[in-house]
């Protein structure tokens, strides 16, 4: 058993059998960031920030939502919205931070990008980073069935459609994930069950894991300089903090990044009470019809790049497509075959293999939205080949990258 002294104080009592003091260092003030890094970087705490919101939100619509196919879209959009005292601004909260937090989870990703922040012994932040943009959008999907409007309804039937696998009619796994042989109410009470317990809680342990990857090959800089991080921490700690390259996490880079997060939440507040309809689709105010299929069928903007690339070509060959979109981005660090961790603007044909991506991703979004006629599906057709192709060309143009 360990030896206990006699405590000094709440904190010394605690220290001793929890080891607050160290955990504190290791997380917080022993924490160790490059100084050369700007505002993109804040976009992670903006992340965890958005997270809570949703999470606070969510607990207060969850008293009175009904899981009921009978009654989920009255207690939504009639008790929560008119009924219960600001339950309106609850709901646009809840709905304005779940389609914001995509928009942050694109920039961090296309920022760690940009600045090879998945290379040299950083996969692992990667990967976790990726896994957890899949569980967010189980948790956006499985939310979005919640208010059990027409869109809801129609967007539960395509996406869970998609698991029949094409010809290999898998009728039977479409049947076992919705409960029934169309949306109803096992499918409901089941992504009810999954957005508000199993995929939060899976949430919560990708971001244990995502933080907790980030400690022994710390995060990057914005000009890809090789940091030795316990020698410039002995300079800080020995007062060089002008000399040395580094500052604490806490609470000298915290600072920074709640400079950034006020920022963020004037944004957002502005959207919650002034625009919060940009994240909510008007054929979703309308009740679940079974009978009655919307003329034009499109998931949240957030997944309109991928819904695009499923959509120009036949069943199987969307389906192959589809899955080759939803994971080839966990890849990236073994597809990329540069020793470079330098920004993409100093790395030759990446450079342009970037700016390609980022632009060919915004016009698969732009086309998804639309009906696929005419030269909206001529253009969705040749972007979604140019994903493809993108991401077979980046190992041959990266492997003959020559070393900065």
């Amino acid at each position: 058993m360990a030896h206990f002294t006699k405590a000094t104080s709440i904190k010394d009592w605690l220290d001793q059998r929890l080891a607050i003091v160290k955990v504190e260092k290791v997380l917080a003030s022993e924490y160790w960031i490059p100084k050369n890094i700007n505002f993109l970087w804040a976009m992670g705490m903006i992340l965890v920030i958005t997270f809570v919101m949703l999470v606070i939100s969510g607990i207060f619509l969850l008293m009175y939502y009904q899981p009921n196919v009978d009654l989920a879209f009255d207690s939504v959009n009639y008790t929560i919205m008119r009924e219960v005292g600001y339950g309106w601004l609850w709901r646009h909260v809840h709905g304005v931070a779940a389609s914001v937090v995509f928009l942050i989870i694109y920039i961090h990703m296309f920022t760690g990008i940009y600045y090879g922040s998945y290379k040299k012994g950083r996969e692992m932040i990667w990967i976790s980073g990726m896994l957890l943009f899949i569980a967010f959008s189980t948790e956006a999907f499985s939310g979005y069935m919640l208010p059990w409007g027409q869109m809801s309804y129609w967007a539960g039937m395509v996406i869970t459609n998609l698991f029949a696998g094409g010809s290999l009619h898998a009728d039977g796994l479409v049947e076992w994930i919705r409960g029934d042989y169309v949306p109803a109410q096992a499918f409901l009470t089941r992504f009810f069950m999954l957005h508000v317990l199993l995929v939060p809680l899976a949430i919560i342990g990708l971001i244990g894991l995502h933080f907790g990857a980030l400690r022994i090959p710390h995060v990057n800089n914005q000009d890809g300089e090789e940091i030795d991080f316990d020698e410039e921490s002995k300079k800080y700690l020995a007062g060089d903090k002008a000399g040395s390259k580094v500052i604490r996490f806490a609470n000298d880079f915290m600072a920074k990044d709640m400079m950034v997060v006020g920022f963020y939440l004037v944004f957002f507040f502005y959207l919650v009470f002034y625009h919060y309809g940009f994240a909510m689709d008007p054929v979703n105010f309308d009740p679940a019809d079974g009978l009655k299929t919307p003329a034009h069928i499109y998931p949240e903007w957030y997944f309109l790049w991928s819904y695009e690339i499923l959509r120009p070509f036949s069943t199987d060959v969307g389906l192959m497509a589809f899955a080759f979109a939803q994971g080839i981005f966990v890849f990236l660090p073994f597809l990329d075959r540069s020793p470079n961790a330098i920004p993409a603007s100093r790395r030759g044909l990446f450079k342009y293999w970037f700016w390609a991506m980022l632009i060919d991703m915004i016009a698969l979004t732009s086309m998804g939205k639309l009906p696929p006629e005419g030269a909206f599906s001529t253009i969705g057709l040749v972007a979604a080949l140019v994903f493809i192709g993108l991401w077979i060309a980046l190992p041959i143009i990266t492997y003959f990258e020559k070393k900065a």
